[in-house]
């Protein structure tokens, strides 16, 4: 089979925030051991390239998140980290794995009470800082662009006061230093089977093609945003990841997809696959 780009392996759905911008899971909260860990990866060995740790969840608050990054590491992935930020004072272990990267969503702290904006940007400066001088890519993302986003004037001048202006702009935002760089997008919303469809003339979305999810039951979704596992194509705990992308279902997918067309109904209700045709990095 040919390589996949990425595959986001949720090791916790257990957040410890609420964020508006993130859909709340139907899901019972479930955990991966160190062994189930160990054989899901086993079971992406070679045929993934990047591994995303985490698909809802923040992988922070798993006691093993630094050992998975040197498993994934030893396995021959490219570990990459997305987190809220909040628990990167005690992220220590992390900076040593040494992931390729880490992306930290500075949009996090909407909706959620954050009285101290400042230390929330201390820690997470005191953290980018120290990552990136150990060659770990820091991205912090504001992808609230549209949305709430009445606070970003402020994020960014605190972030000046650790990396002074002016910065490096970029296509998607700005470099602010060495490994360090600063993302804008717009606000979206996550599909929801029981939204209205999108009226949309085609549709076209890398899902099975550049990227597949895995849930901490070891069900294999096709995307990151199919949070609640509505197209649950097979358990990766159960069945080879061949056979599972070879089932009708995922070929079906992948083939309306090629035509530009979205056959499962959570696809017609998601702006990524319909309106902006787009595929996060």
């Amino acid at each position: 089979m040919p390589m996949i780009t990425r595959c986001y392996l949720e090791i916790t759905n257990v957040c410890n925030l609420e964020c508006m911008f993130c859909p709340k899971t139907k899901r019972a909260s479930r955990t991966l051991s160190p062994a189930e860990f160990d054989s899901l990866t086993d079971r992406l060995r070679g045929k993934v390239k990047f591994l995303y740790f985490h698909l809802m969840g923040e992988p922070l608050l798993h006691a093993h998140l630094p050992a998975f990054i040197a498993m994934a590491r030893e396995k021959g992935f490219i570990p990459v980290l997305t987190t809220n930020g909040t628990l990167l004072s005690r992220a220590r272990g992390v900076i040593d794995a040494l992931p390729h990267k880490v992306q930290i969503s500075l949009h996090a702290h909407e909706g959620n009470g954050m009285d101290n904006l400042e230390q929330y940007v201390c820690d997470i400066m005191r953290f980018a800082e120290e990552a990136a001088s150990r060659g770990i890519i820091i991205v912090l993302r504001l992808w609230n662009q549209g949305g709430y986003d009445s606070a970003n004037g402020r994020l960014m001048d605190l972030l000046a006061q650790y990396v002074p202006r002016p910065w490096g702009e970029r296509y998607d935002g700005w470099r602010l230093a060495e490994n360090i760089y600063l993302e804008f997008d717009n606000m979206f919303e996550w599909p929801d089977s029981e939204r209205d469809e999108y009226a949309a003339e085609e549709s076209f979305c890398y899902a099975l093609r550049n990227q597949i999810g895995v849930l901490a039951d070891g069900r294999v979704v096709p995307c990151c945003l199919d949070h609640d596992g509505d197209i649950a194509l097979g358990n990766l705990f159960e069945q080879p990841l061949e056979e599972i992308l070879a089932s009708p279902r995922a070929v079906a997918m992948y083939d309306g997809f090629t035509r530009h067309e979205a056959v499962e109904p959570l696809c017609r209700r998601c702006g990524y696959a319909t309106v902006t045709k787009r595929f996060r990095k």
